[in-house]
């Protein structure tokens, strides 16, 4: 499996490949195509070079990894990103590369599905950065990103849609739901609107007040 650099780097978003749940080759490949920059954190690449993929850098701390890191620069023409910050982790400091590089939007893969605290901390970090840069988190069963404060978009009927908030969210309304919200408020940990749906084909609305929001687009079979 290779990825292509047809379209002109920072018009698409780049792609980190996280060290998380590994998604299928069908998703994988689908996200390539668009993805003229990849980065691989250290702690999957001998995973990522097992799949032949083309990347750009390889970026983290390389603790206990020398091994791996060494095979990864003899074989591969990447950029090798050295980043020992023991502050911040490796998708934190990978976001911050591509903000540095002048990326405005991320595609982010292998950053769900295996220790708990990693998915909250990598899915909070979509709040943490989206001032300065557009996240979209992806595996085989969810697409997670934050919403603005009027979002509208088409979906077929019976798409299942979460909203997740991140810390306290007011103001929620929503239209073209099953089950439609009117200026409530969600707070995690207490009330959250999960496996919700979309009515009929066609566009919802989702407005809030104050707050970070999540939409998860998830589905329950492959």
């Amino acid at each position: 499996m290779s990825s292509h650099h047809f379209v002109k780097e920072g018009q698409e978003p780049a792609l980190i490949i996280a060290n998380g749940e590994a998604c299928s080759n069908e998703l994988l490949g689908q996200l390539l195509e668009w993805s003229p920059f990849i980065v691989v954190l250290d702690g999957a690449m001998n995973r990522v070079a097992d799949l032949g993929i083309k990347i750009d850098v390889l970026l983290g701390d390389f603790d206990s990894r020398s091994d791996g890191l060494d095979f990864v620069s003899n074989h591969m023409n990447i950029e090798i990103v050295h980043t020992p910050d023991q502050n911040k982790t490796d998708l934190q400091k990978g976001i911050e590369f591509l903000i540095e590089r002048g990326y405005s939007a991320v595609n982010i893969l292998w950053a769900t599905g295996k220790r708990a605290d990693h998915n909250l901390s990598n899915i909070t970090d979509i709040v943490r950065f989206k001032h300065l840069i557009n996240i979209v988190i992806h595996d085989d069963y969810s697409k997670i990103y934050v919403i603005p404060t009027t979002f509208k978009k088409w979906y077929a009927k019976d798409t299942p849609i979460s909203l997740m908030p991140v810390g306290e969210v007011l103001g929620i309304s929503t239209s073209g739901l099953l089950y439609n919200m009117e200026n409530e408020t969600l707070i995690l940990g207490y009330k959250t609107s999960s496996s919700n749906q979309v009515a009929q084909d066609g566009f919802i609305q989702i407005q809030h007040k104050e707050g970070n929001l999540l939409l998860m687009e998830c589905k329950d079979i492959d």
